[in-house]
């Protein structure tokens, strides 16, 4: 049974950073992409950042690029997420997902909010 378990959000400042993660579990971790979403309130969830299988091809949304670092532990089964220079807009509940593995599986997600 695939489970995803994201933590490491909390409350921060703009400009300030958090970095998330995701413990993966019941599927081959390193044979799959793995992607973090957001949601905030009121809006449709959107892809923030990919990372495939094979270390070093990632991608990310416009809103992101260049302040958020989208990495992967092979060994640990876990994925990351680096957020920098945090601004108000990125307020949102953080999901990670495998959509090779388990595209219709969500974790619980972690809320970050952005806000002096």
């Amino acid at each position: 049974q695939v489970q995803l378990m994201e933590s490491g959000g909390g409350l921060v400042q703009p400009g300030g950073s958090l970095r998330l993660s995701c413990a993966a579990s019941g599927f081959t971790f390193s044979r799959h992409a793995m992607s973090w979403y957001r949601q905030a309130p009121g809006k449709e969830r959107e892809l923030v950042a990919r990372i495939s299988s094979v270390p070093g091809v990632t991608n990310y949304a416009d809103s992101v690029k260049g302040r958020f670092t989208i990495s992967r532990d092979n060994a640990k089964n876990t994925v990351y997420l680096q957020m920098n220079s945090l601004k108000p807009e990125d307020t949102a509940v953080y999901y990670c997902r495998a959509p090779g593995a388990a595209p219709d599986k969500w974790g619980q997600g972690t809320q970050v909010t952005v806000s002096s």
